[in-house]
């Protein structure tokens, strides 16, 4: 035997302890929540997104601080690429390398806007370099290099 919809839904409702009047509003946030997750995908700001929920859902919309709660938790997913291990990333870290040899770490992750741990997996897995008194040299020198320092 099959419940009508709403018949169902309050059935879980007070299965959780929500009272039946507030089960419509549990379906609103899940409908809020993925049409926030849609519009963090096309690049919608929090007060953006909370004014087209006021404009569908009313009064009945998700209050602000959630609004931002779900922008933040989507935007943190999709928001940095899976990684920045990129050739081009390579070549920018390679030349600054090439230029000062004794930048730290964080300042050449600042100057490639890219974060700390891959810019020492750059310097150390792709460029095949090693800390020696403060600064990043090939692990192995060839005679060009050699006669570089």
């Amino acid at each position: 035997m099959t419940l009508p919809f709403g018949v169902a839904s309050i059935t879980v409702c007070l299965c959780f302890g929500v009272p039946p009047q507030d089960c419509r509003s549990l379906n609103y946030e899940s409908n809020e929540q993925t049409n926030i997750k849609f519009l963090v995908k096309l690049g919608k700001s929090g007060n953006e997104i909370r004014d087209m929920l006021l404009q569908v859902y009313g009064v009945n919309a998700m209050k602000k601080t959630a609004v931002y709660k779900w922008v933040k938790r989507f935007s943190e997913r999709s928001g940095w690429p899976a990684t920045s291990r990129i050739e081009e990333n390579i070549a920018k870290v390679r030349q600054i390398v090439r230029e000062n040899r004794q930048l730290t770490v964080r300042s050449i992750a600042e100057q490639v806007n890219i974060d700390r741990e891959t810019v020492r997996k750059i310097l150390t897995e792709d460029l095949d370099t090693r800390k020696v008194c403060a600064k990043m040299v090939p692990k192995e020198l060839d005679e060009e290099q050699k006669q570089s320092f």
